[in-house]
């Protein structure tokens, strides 16, 4: 029986994290979101994984939620629900947070909770032929659990536009509005870009990601004032003092690669 969700490990600590039921467009279900989060954790503590690739087989990224898991849903009780739907924010939560950078490889569509998904990702590379879709209001649903993210991502303004009206808008659209970092010409393309991004990536400290990761979320939306102000100074003196921070500035005055760079 094939796996709906397969986690590779390739060279150099590059994660390959696949969701694999093409023959229902990558459509998740409470075993799907189950499976990702268990992947997403173990890759959060794995020090070998240096960069996870988030992707999937087929013509589609992802068509949302399954039918199957929504009519099940449907029969169940409030508090079911209530639970299902933390473990689906558990996985987005994790996926936000997770301390290795992330990329996001979105062919064809990305439906409802697929958009979450990739505005999850640091990093969301998208092909000219991608349409997205908040379509949780044709059925009755709203994308709450996504909601956080995607707002991030996108400005209260357009997510209210896509999130109210359903429309699908093409990856053009989604770079414009800040969804989707790059758009390539072809599916070949996804590889080629994805290849490059995580050449440039792997030049970088591992615990230096983590750290200006943190600081984002850490410094987006404050006040500037002098906590704000105290918080960034200890920050770059604690990386700074730190054993990579030491090897990275040593490296670069002896004119020499980080110990973190393959030679």
């Amino acid at each position: 029986m094939t796996k709906p969700v397969v986690l590779l490990n390739k060279a150099q600590g590059v994660a390959h994290l696949v969701i694999n039921k093409p023959e229902v467009h990558n459509a998740f279900d409470d075993q799907i979101i189950s499976q990702l989060l268990g992947h997403l954790e173990a890759c959060d503590k794995d020090p070998d994984v240096r960069v996870l690739v988030l992707r999937s087989e087929g013509k589609n990224f992802s068509s949302g939620a399954d039918l199957g898991w929504m009519k099940r849903m449907a029969k169940n009780s409030y508090d079911d629900n209530f639970d299902d739907a933390k473990q689906l924010a558990a996985l987005m939560h994790q996926l936000d947070i997770l301390s290795k950078p992330t990329i996001c490889l979105v062919q064809g569509a990305a439906y409802g909770g697929a958009v979450g998904l990739a505005a999850c990702c640091d990093f969301v590379i998208a092909t000219e032929q991608s349409q997205f879709c908040l379509s949780e209001v044709k059925i009755g649903l709203i994308p709450a659990v996504i909601s956080p993210y995607v707002i991030r991502a996108m400005g209260s303004r357009q997510a209210r536009r896509y999130m109210i009206s359903a429309e699908s808008f093409s990856a053009c659209k989604a770079h414009h509005y800040g969804l989707v970092h790059q758009v390539v010409a072809t599916t070949e393309l996804l590889d080629e870009s994805c290849h490059q991004l995580i050449n440039q990536l792997l030049k970088n400290s591992p615990l230096a990601m983590a750290a200006a990761k943190h600081l984002v979320a850490a410094v987006s939306d404050s006040h500037i004032d002098i906590h704000l102000i105290s918080d960034t100074a200890r920050r770059i003196a604690e990386i700074r003092v730190s054993p990579e921070g030491q090897e990275g500035l040593s490296a670069f005055l002896e004119k020499r690669k980080p110990e973190w760079v393959e030679s």
